[in-house]
């Protein structure tokens, strides 16, 4: 990737050693004109060590500050390299990079500002268990409320432009679970959201967001988010 308009692939991680290199050589065989960035978000095993011989350019938070603060120093990162676009996607083997360029194509070709990698799209689907999929209708309902429909609220991975990446550079990005309420808020920005079919492997280690006192904080966390986006005034595009 040359200095300015290009890509930069964002990949939070937090002790994913054990799957960073299938994932990395998965996506260098894709070929694809992008600069790899791995977030290592404090973690205890050899991550960083991992990425750095992939390849990868890795950058370190001292210790774990959340999903959504390693998504926003790779951001931040895009936007200081003057990247004209970004795709994140997951480090621990959900996403396929296969996927990637379902993802990136319609943000390239202008079609949205910001498109979502769907596993409800397709016919076929995702399998999940009861729990799981009860909460995936609950945080779909959520963004229904503020106007916003898609099929895959909580997904990962994402392709977005420069009007995306400077939005969610801003200090109101959560730290934790960047889910609806941002959604909603690029919505009520009026910048275009899209979705593409892509498929995706289950994850070898448990969702923290089913388990707990999680879901019950995280439909807390959107219902005050909607209130708060409520009084967002509704922007067209310009």
């Amino acid at each position: 990737m040359g200095e300015g308009h290009g890509v930069v692939l964002i990949i939070p991680a937090f002790n994913e050693a054990r799957t960073l290199p299938t994932l990395l050589g998965d996506v260098r065989r894709l070929g694809l004109d992008l600069e790899i960035v791995v977030i290592d978000d404090g973690s205890s095993d050899d991550t960083a060590a991992v990425a750095r011989r992939a390849g990868a350019r890795v950058l370190e938070h001292p210790f774990n500050l959340g999903y959504g603060a390693a998504l926003q120093t790779g951001y931040k990162y895009a936007l200081a390299r003057d990247a004209e676009f970004a795709v994140q996607m997951d480090g621990d083997g959900q996403h396929l990079a296969s996927e990637l360029q379902t993802v990136l194509d319609p943000v390239l070709r202008g079609e949205c500002d910001l498109a979502i990698g769907s596993r409800f799209l397709d016919p076929k689907g995702y399998s999940m268990g009861v729990a799981r999929s009860l909460g995936r209708r609950l945080f779909r309902a959520l963004a229904r409320l503020g106007g916003l429909d898609v099929t895959d609220p909580t997904s990962g991975l994402q392709a977005m432009n420069r009007a995306v990446l400077e939005l969610f550079s801003t200090d109101w990005y959560p730290h934790d679970y960047p889910d609806v309420d941002v959604l909603l808020l690029v919505h009520r920005r009026g910048l275009r959201i899209a979705e593409r079919p892509v498929r995706m492997a289950e994850s070898w280690r448990p969702s923290t967001l089913h388990s707990g006192w999680a879901p019950l904080y995280y439909c807390y966390k959107m219902l005050l988010a909607l209130w708060a986006l409520s009084g967002v005034p509704r922007r067209g595009r310009s």
